[in-house]
């Protein structure tokens, strides 16, 4: 039988890019493997504090004076637009690569994830000439007149560590302010999901971007990530993941005054009234608990609808998820892969056990058990509460949780009673209700009538344990730069 590396041609070995050089190094290698057959589709090296530390430093030395920092504007600008051209052409290849080290069917990378890394990549790409500072009026200094000013400068070198469920996407999420502003970057990407950031570097060297500009180590984050974050010679950390490993993050960067932004996944309420439009919330409701095998850091699902509708909207989510197939993306007809790896299958169906312990009813679903392949259906639970594990806990797989509600007060309240903030989705028709609820739920971004619309042009982020920070928009553009003021005295 082919092998996927074979029939995908896929390189047997690859290497570190480091100062514009592919490089060996560190403590042997690590397994790529798919996780919907389990079978090995590359090794990468596993890169530690040395490769770390060379990657560092030839980022530091174009920040501090190479060609990178005596390019203007309008240069770097003009060097992404061909860095996002040439990820245009490559589209279908770098979305195979991260769907077959994450297991998802292809059209799921080329319908979202390649089109929101283009766009990001063009429109910071147009930012990069018009990043400016303002002028402050002031009473003066002892008498005399004032200029007062300020620039907006580069922070420096910017370590990036990446995770593994939409891996290209989130690399440019980091990849695109950091050059628009001027900084340089080592990217440390998802032990289980290096093959596209590897290409993305290959893509960078082709564009002709100055050789350090654009790293990437790849390597264990608890070597390798760690090392990025402690490292004297980096001015930011930039990490999306577990809230245990930010915090871990944050602890290690704060004696070294490092700036960091923190995404750290959600457990997201998708709030259905009974004005709703039902075949659209269903249908939204659907994507955002099933999308990427849930494996969505904004992922909806608690599902919280008024009771008058809630057996339509349980009759017709058990319906969606019911005709999902899973299986092998190979396979013609399957629309839904297996989960990221075996360690993630077996914390996912611990908390589909945990469901029923905690008295809730399994609807559909479960665990596919037995054989290759870290599957999991599709899996709803009705009769909840959300004081139970599976609404509380961020399970980062295909389970969603339907909470009943009758008021809006009583939604609001549900809403706001996690330790999440990320996202949040309110589906009504009433246009003041609306408003209402996105004013009050606790969320860094809130979707009305559709589930998470991510844009380039809209700030990202989350707040409580989601996280601190933003990415994208013009607070990407804040977030990779510091402002300095100038007084001249007239």
């Amino acid at each position: 039988m082919t092998t996927l590396a074979e029939h995908f041609n896929l390189q047997q070995q690859y290497r570190h890019f480091i100062g514009g050089e592919w490089t060996d190094g560190g403590n042997g290698h690590i397994d790529v493997v798919n996780p919907a057959r389990e079978e090995v589709i590359a090794r990468v090296p596993n890169g530690g504090v040395e490769e770390i530390d060379a990657a560092v430093c030839a980022a530091r030395a174009q920040f501090d004076g190479g060609a990178w920092s005596r390019l203007s504007g309008p240069e770097r600008g003009a060097l992404m637009l061909k860095l996002a051209d040439l990820v245009e052409r490559d589209a279908e290849l770098i979305a195979r690569y991260d769907a077959l080290c994450i297991g998802r069917p292809f059209a799921e990378p080329q319908i979202l994830d390649l089109p929101n890394a283009l766009q990001t990549l063009r429109h910071f790409a147009g930012w990069a000439d018009k990043i400016e500072g303002r002028t402050i009026p002031t009473p003066g200094y002892f008498g005399r007149p004032t200029l007062s000013y300020t620039i907006r400068e580069a922070v420096g070198v910017i370590g990036a560590i990446v995770p593994w469920n939409t891996p290209f996407m989130i690399t440019c999420w980091k990849l695109a302010p950091a050059l628009a502003t001027g900084c340089t970057i080592v990217i440390k990407p998802a032990e289980e999901t290096p093959l596209s950031a590897l290409h993305l570097a290959k893509l960078a060297q082709e564009a002709g971007f100055p050789p350090g500009v654009i790293n990437v180590v790849t390597g264990r984050g608890a070597v390798a990530g760690a090392a990025l974050a402690v490292h004297p010679g980096v001015d930011k950390v930039t990490f999306t993941g577990s809230p245990v490993v930010g915090a871990e993050i944050m602890r290690n960067a704060g004696p070294l005054f490092k700036r960091v932004a923190m995404e750290l996944g959600g457990k997201s309420p998708q709030i259905v009234f009974d004005d709703a439009n039902l075949d659209a919330a269903i249908q939204g409701c659907a994507m955002g608990l099933f999308f990427n095998q849930g494996q969505v850091c904004a992922a909806g699902t608690r599902v919280l609808v008024q009771r008058g509708v809630y057996n339509q909207v349980l009759q017709g989510l058990r319906g969606a998820a019911e005709s999902i197939r899973v299986g092998d993306p190979m396979e013609e007809g399957v629309n839904m892969g297996a989960v990221a790896k075996r360690s993630q299958y077996d914390s996912v169906a611990r908390y589909i056990r945990a469901g029923i312990e905690d008295g809730a009813t399994l609807v559909t679903g479960g665990a596919v058990e037995g054989g290759k392949g870290c599957f999991i259906r599709p899996t709803l639970f009705s009769d909840a509460t959300n004081d139970m594990r599976i609404a509380r806990e961020e399970i980062f797989g295909p389970v969603g949780t339907l909470i009943p509600f009758d008021t809006e007060e009583q939604a609001l309240a549900m809403a706001n009673d996690s330790k999440y903030g990320l996202g949040a989705t309110i589906w009504t028709q009433d246009i003041g209700r609306a408003h209402r609820m996105a004013g009050k739920v606790q969320a860094g971004a809130v979707g009305i009538n559709g589930w998470a619309p991510i844009d380039a042009r809209l700030p990202w982020g989350g707040v409580k344990t989601s996280g601190l920070g933003r990415e994208l928009g013009y607070s990407g553009i804040e977030a990779c730069t510091e402002e300095k003021v100038i007084t001249v005295v007239l």
